[in-house]
This record gives C-alpha cells, structure tokens and sequence, in this order.
C-alpha cells in the first residue's frame, strides 16, 4: 500500500468562515470539524484525515495545521509570508507535499512570495481557497480543495502553484481577476501547469525541475518596496512625491507594451534622479497578458531613465520578487537590477 502524506497549512480566508454579526469570518475549527465529517474528504475510523482511496489504490493522509489567528488574505503582510515559508521548512522531511488554504485577495501575493523565498524546492506547495465557505451547500470550496489534495498527492510538480476552478496555476504567474466569479484567477502569460477533469493533465514541458532539497528560506526581510499604477495626468510633483526615502523599490505599472509619456521631460528627470540615488525603479504592463518593450519611444524613454522592464510579470510578482531581492544583504543595486530582468523562479519569459 503506497501512502501519500500532506500537510494543509490552513491560514483563514472564505473557505472556513462561517457567518457572523458583523458579515463572513474565519471560524476556528470549524472547518476540521467539517471535513471529518465529510464522506469525500475522511474515511470514518482512520486515525488522520484520510481521503477515499481512489482506483489507483494510492491512500492519502492529510493533517490540517490551524493556524492560531485564522486572516482574511486582506490582513497578510511579509511577516505572514515567512511563517507559512518557515513551516514549510520545517515539516519538509515528513511531508510529502503542502496545500496552503488562504483567501484569495492576496493568495497571487503570497504564493509569488514563496516561489521566491522557498529554495531547493523539491515538493509540490499548492495554494488554494474559496469564493464560497465550505458551510454553504452550494459552493467553490470543496472541488478547490479536493482539486489541490489530488495534485499534492499524485503529480509530481515541485513548485509553488495556485489551485482554483480546475486549473493549477505558476503561483508566481497569477493574478485575481474576478471578485465574485469562481474563476477567480488568471494566468495571463503562460498556460496551466495543469488541468483537473474527468483525468488529471500535468503539462510536463512547463513543470520546473525538482530543487536540491532540503528546502531552504531565503526571507523577506526589507518590505520598503512600493507598486504605483501610472495614470495620465499624473504630474512630477506627485511622482516625486512617491519616489522618496525610506523607500528603496519601486514597480511602475505602465501602460500597454511599457509606456510612459516620453514628452514631458520634468517626469523622466524625476525618475532619472531616483535611480540615481539608488531607488530601484522597475515596471511591468498595467494589461493581463503581453510583455513591457521598448519598441515604443515611450518604453524606450523609461529604459534611459534607468527603469528596468519586468517583461512578462504579473505586478504581484514583480513586487515581492522586488522585495525579495532587497532583502539580500550581499547583493548590489546592480545585482538587484540584473536579476530583476532575470527569470529564477518562471516569473517571466515569452508571452504565449
């Protein structure tokens, strides 16, 4: 009998919250209590949390870690993204995969994060959530939890992915684009890495090689990072403004291929002098799907004022990567520049 063990780190979000007086909150226990209750998620009289043993004859036991102060995704920052990190860490040798369940406001965040900090992956992490609570009888969350529970335990894919409406996502290559829809998320540049229907299909030429495990952290530590959207009208006293100490990164997201109004000379003077006074200025496409260039005299405008384009990222990408190479104390602003423009973690490469 082959055995597959999981770890659910379950942070709060919509997929355990139950109804309060003041509207939806996470409830402690109450979605533990739920699942053993489930004939689809616990076969009654095992000692763990066990799903039904499908036709493959694999079993899979999964524990539930409840975290002690269950968030709404809108109430995670860098902090939070560390401890899911060193958890993962530290469970790696017993585990066999990790699903995170987390809401979905900030889950793209979160799971760029980790792509970035985890290194030497070599185990599946799957993010997952609802638009829906597991407690209403019409919902998203037990086909997203099954969804990530099936894919942690069969494919081997050993990454950070986001799980939601049948499609494993590149956790650094999403983005939440429906409120109140359940296809909540998109990847706008790249398919996905696979696709749960009637058979699980893993797209294996997208699928990034194991890590040299153990997993190891490489933290957040340095959040002075900053993401502003560039509107027009926008004037170089408020850009200015944005563009001050102590803040150390900047993401820009410009407009279609990586524009920037190249006609107005006080703006540009205003970004050159941030860059060199060590502001890291970077930007990536206020558009779903497509690539910054410098093609356009715009783009090519922003390159000589010392921005770096970010390519194909998604802006939530972008920011933690930002974050997360400022954070490393022996690298460059130089170092910085270079390795933002460089893929690590398939955060970027040709739009498809």
């Amino acid at each position: 009998m082959s055995v597959r063990r999981v770890l659910v780190l379950y942070t709060g979000g919509t997929i355990g919250m139950a109804q309060g007086p003041r509207g939806w909150v996470p409830a402690p226990g109450l979605l533990v209590r739920e699942l053993r209750r489930s004939r689809a998620f616990h076969v009654e009289g095992q000692p763990d949390l066990t799903l039904p043993t499908d036709i493959d004859g694999l079993v899979v036991r999964y524990t539930v870690r409840e975290y002690p102060s269950l968030l709404d995704s809108a109430n995670m920052g860098p902090a939070d993204w560390v401890g899911i990190a060193n958890d993962i860490a530290a469970h790696d040798a017993e585990t066999d995969a990790f699903v995170v369940l987390h809401g979905t406001d900030t889950m793209a965040y979160t799971a760029s994060a980790l792509s970035f900090m985890l290194e030497g992956l070599s185990k599946p992490v799957i993010f997952t959530g609802s638009q829906i609570p597991f407690m209403r009888v019409r919902n998203d969350a037990t086909a997203n939890l099954l969804g990530a529970l099936t894919l942690a335990s069969r494919a081997d894919i050993p990454e950070v992915g986001l799980y939601f409406r049948d499609s494993l996502l590149r956790g650094n290559r999403a983005t939440k684009v429906d409120a109140s829809g359940l296809d909540a998320f998109a990847s706008g540049n790249l398919r996905p890495l696979a696709r749960v229907g009637v058979d699980v299909t893993v797209d294996r030429d997208l699928v990034r090689p194991p890590g040299t495990g153990p997993v190891r952290v490489v933290p957040i530590t340095q959040p002075l990072v900053a993401c502003f959207r560039w509107f027009p009208g926008l004037t170089p006293h408020t850009l200015d403004a944005m563009l001050q100490a102590p803040l150390q990164g900047v993401v820009l997201q410009t407009f279609g291929a990586g524009n920037a109004p190249d006609n107005q000379p006080e703006l540009l003077g205003v970004l050159r002098k941030a860059t060199d006074a060590g502001l890291v200025l970077t930007h990536v496409t206020q558009c779903l799907r497509g690539t910054v260039r410098d093609d356009y005299a715009g783009g090519r405008a922003l390159a000589d004022a010392g921005v770096i384009g970010g390519l194909d990222m998604t802006a939530e990408a972008a920011l933690t990567k930002l974050m997360w190479l400022l954070s490393q104390p022996h690298l460059t602003r130089a170092d910085v520049r270079r390795l933002f423009a460089t893929d690590l973690r398939g955060e970027l490469g040709a739009p498809q």
